[in-house]
């Protein structure tokens, strides 16, 4: 008998001690740590990365549709404007269909970055669009329509049922802990924009009604769980997921999400698709927190973001920077987001998103002339 309570108070104070040595090395990285790392990174300069041959992130990933060729032309292009980063997004369900096949793309992928000097971000979920994603061939874009056939990362089936989480679990250590000392990629984007609700599009004021109600919760405690997930696979490199919406001036003044965000990230995201005076201000609420800043989502040309207005300001105050869309292709970003409301027939008159035409021809000459002088490509 007092064998037995000698071996098991034995076995407890192991189980504490592999707790403890768990969290000692899975912590948010300190401010000086976030910033010596940020030291030896260039100024970030790039794009969210989707090739013109996909719609979406199944029809980038899946082996069928999987296309090399295309993706390694158009990094030749990132590369050329002098860009050096870009954010990608993977997809839980490709893991879970075929998870070594998913693993070998994710690092043909990295070897074809690495031979343009591009160091991605990659994200491992994403809240936006279509809450139904499914395997197999992806359906054609609907005509004029933004973002038409992108998909959710869980799905509503997965992310409403949280008995089938642990399979989130699963990929995300196995996708981060497979790639946690990999020098070819930047850092892990946890989820984008976690509490998007999607009301225009497939949400309460769209005409295709398949949101979950309980969205946003859903999603603000799916990041809190990926956080803590990618964590136990203990990156080398730094995760982050950045707050988009809301009032970012104070931690008293920020919803929960964004408060967690913002204490969590090692590197601290965001998102911002406004003027200039709207950024510059977005830069001086989040630099309070004393961390490296890199925008991952900017550049709507008739919402007055800009190249031209935002990339001085970020550069002055060593902000990296990720605009949305890059070769005009299957995605329809040219298209902006009232598409969802209103038919557009023809290319819109100024795109809304997107830097090149699918041929390799700058949609504005002379903006891409801009953006290699702002990061000194010659």
């Amino acid at each position: 008998m007092k064998n037995q309570i000698q071996f098991r108070l034995q076995t407890a104070i192991l189980v504490v001690l592999a707790v403890l040595s768990l969290q000692a090395s899975a912590q948010q990285w300190t401010p000086k740590q976030a910033n010596d790392w940020y030291k030896s990174q260039p100024w970030l300069v790039g794009s969210n990365f989707m090739p013109a041959s996909a719609i979406n992130q199944l029809e980038m990933w899946q082996a069928e549709s999987f296309d090399p060729k295309t993706i390694d032309k158009e990094l030749g292009y990132a590369e050329k404007l002098g860009m050096n980063t870009m954010r990608v997004f993977l997809h839980d369900m490709v893991w879970r269909q075929d998870a070594k096949g998913f693993k070998n793309r994710i690092d043909q992928f990295l070897s074809l970055c690495a031979k343009h000097n591009i160091k991605p971000m990659l994200v491992l979920f994403d809240s936006c669009w279509d809450p139904q994603p499914k395997l197999g061939k992806q359906h054609a874009p609907v005509m004029g329509r933004h973002n038409s056939g992108w998909v959710q990362g869980p799905g509503a089936a997965i992310l409403g049922d949280k008995s089938k989480w642990e399979s989130l679990r699963s990929y995300v250590k196995d996708i981060v802990g497979s790639f946690r000392a990999d020098k070819r990629i930047l850092a892990w984007d946890i989820v984008n924009e976690p509490d998007n609700d999607n009301a225009n599009s497939y949400g309460r004021n769209g005409k295709i009604k398949t949101e979950l109600p309980n969205k946003a919760q859903l999603g603000t405690e799916l990041v809190k769980a990926g956080f803590g997930w990618a964590r136990e696979a203990k990156p080398t490199q730094p995760i982050t997921s950045g707050p988009w919406k809301g009032d970012w001036s104070s931690l008293e003044k920020m919803d929960d999400m964004n408060r967690f965000l913002v204490q969590n990230s090692d590197v601290i995201t965001f998102h911002n698709y406004g003027k200039p005076d709207d950024f510059k201000k977005r830069v001086a609420d989040l630099k309070k927190f004393g961390r490296p800043l890199i925008c991952t989502e900017y550049m709507a040309r008739p919402a007055g973001s800009t190249f031209e207005g935002s990339l001085p300001i970020a550069k002055a105050e060593n902000v990296g920077m990720m605009n949305w869309g890059f070769v005009s292709g299957k995605s329809n970003t040219i298209y902006p987001w009232d598409s969802w409301q209103k038919q557009y027939t023809a290319e819109p008159p100024v795109w809304f998103h997107d830097i090149f035409r699918e041929n390799g021809q700058p949609y504005i000459p002379a903006e891409t002339a801009f953006i290699k002088k702002m990061t000194g490509k010659k």
